[in-house]
């Protein structure tokens, strides 16, 4: 039987997955940990490593869940790697968006607003429907707030050069906070935002099974 280990994204947890349907494989989710005080993004993928029980699993990541589970392989010997609306290399990664860490201007965001449910977090996660907004609201309510500035900054300064070997990527055409014509993808969603494993699950659980 395969073991999957799944990340989920940054201000979202295991909720956003519940209709993905992975089969029969054996399927686990990791927990994001507290981070310690300037911890890096190595030293974190460390810890998490600890989740992780079986030899040559498969990773599957959303979002920021997707560079954290391709920091995790640099770590450990895996199977394969499925990221979903997520970024493989430094340069997936918007300009915009580093352009702002460099001016430190993530650093004076209003944490707080970013983990409310408005008409800017709705827009950027691309949830239409009164159920996918309530849930998006809950999900960012609950979200520890010293781990989502942690993940930010982590996210915005990443590094990565290295390509993986095993890695295949999944992504939408209407993803907003990760526009796909920043990103090469393997497999693509069309129509597909940052919330598509919510709103698209029976289209990317199709891809993912064909992977599987």
């Amino acid at each position: 039987m395969k073991n999957i280990y799944v990340f989920s994204g940054l201000g979202t947890d295991e909720r956003v997955l519940k209709d993905i349907d992975f089969g029969n494989a054996n399927t686990c989710f990791i927990h994001w940990i507290k981070p310690i005080n300037k911890e890096s993004i190595e030293d974190y993928a460390k810890r998490l490593t600890e989740q992780i029980g079986t030899e040559r699993p498969i990773l599957v990541g959303l979002s920021f869940g997707g560079i954290m589970a391709i920091e995790v392989a640099k770590l450990i010997d895996t199977d394969k790697i499925i990221i979903i609306a997520s970024a493989k290399i430094k340069k997936e990664i918007p300009f915009y968006y580093r352009l702002a860490a460099q001016l430190r201007l993530h650093r004076i965001l209003p944490t707080k607003f970013l983990r409310s449910s408005n008409i800017f977090t709705n827009w950027f996660f691309g949830t239409e429907t009164p159920g996918d907004k309530k849930l998006l609201a809950e999900i960012l309510r609950d979200t520890d707030t010293s781990f989502f500035k942690w993940a930010i900054d982590k996210i915005l300064t990443w590094k990565n050069q290295t390509l993986h070997k095993n890695i295949t990527h999944i992504h939408g055409t209407a993803d907003r906070i990760l526009p796909y014509r920043f990103v090469t993808c393997d497999l693509t969603v069309r129509g597909g935002g940052h919330f598509m494993t919510v709103n698209k699950a029976k289209e990317l659980t199709e891809k993912i099974r064909s992977l599987l």
